[in-house]
Order: C-alpha cells, then structure tokens, then sequence
C-alpha cells in the first residue's frame, strides 16, 4: 500500500519548499528540511560578514583618521573598500540562498562558482594588504 504525504494540520498552509505533487518519505522530509535550514543559516552568516565589514568601514573610514590624527583619504578610501565589500556579500548572499532553495526544490546542484571564490578572496587581500600598508605607514 502506497504511504501518502505528510499532511500540514487543517487551517493551516504548508511552508515546505519542497514539491507537494511528490510524496516523500518522512525522512526525505526531514533531511529535505534541514538543507533548507542549512541554507538559511549559510545566508545568516552572509548577512553577519557584511554587517562586520560595514563596522570596519565605518570604524576605518570616520574613526581611525580622528584617532590617529593622520590624513583622513586614505581611511575613507579604505572604509569605501569595505563598504563594498558589505554590499557584495549582501548581493552574492541573496543570490546563493535563491540559488540554493532552487536547487533543493528541483533536486539540482548548486556549487558556489569559483569566480565568486576567486572575487571575494582577491578583493579581501587586497583590502589586508591595504589595511597593514596604513598600518606600517602611520609607524
């Protein structure tokens, strides 16, 4: 005898981002669930780099000239640095959630590109190399 669907309780709309026309075992429920949740979570944590980078931002762009009574350009060009890279890491955050929900609904793939990897990773030395070159100058 076949096993029917998980039912939602009446009154009340069924939120899973699964596809309903196709049973699934309550295990394939479950793990179905937590990859959603997962997904979510990897988003959260987007979310947290970018509000720690739009911090550096503001702490390097408007703090660091005041404290350390250096020239202020060079920190303000900086904190923009940062700030964009907050503002990547929100695009690219959204984007890989939709992504990835897509993937679990369709039972694809959805691998991070490496082009994302290589843009981030490049951008995020260049600002290191940048924030210690300010570092050593003010010496």
């Amino acid at each position: 005898m076949p096993q029917n669907p998980p039912q939602s309780p009446p009154g009340r709309q069924s939120t899973d981002v699964v596809d309903e026309a196709a049973p699934m075992s309550p295990t394939e429920l479950d793990q179905a669930r937590r990859t959603s949740m997962a997904a979510e979570r990897t988003w959260l944590a987007w979310w947290r780099t970018a509000l720690g980078a739009t911090a550096g931002a503001l702490a390097i762009g408007r703090f660091a000239p005041q404290l350390l009574h250096a020239a202020a350009w060079p920190y303000i060009l900086l904190g923009c640095g940062y700030s964009t890279l907050a503002v990547g890491l929100l695009i690219v955050g959204a984007h890989r959630q939709r992504e990835l929900e897509h993937a679990l609904r369709t039972g694809g793939d959805a691998p991070l590109q490496f082009r994302t990897v290589g843009l981030f990773t490049f951008g995020g030395v260049a600002l290191a190399v940048m924030t210690v070159v300010l570092v050593i100058a003010q010496k």
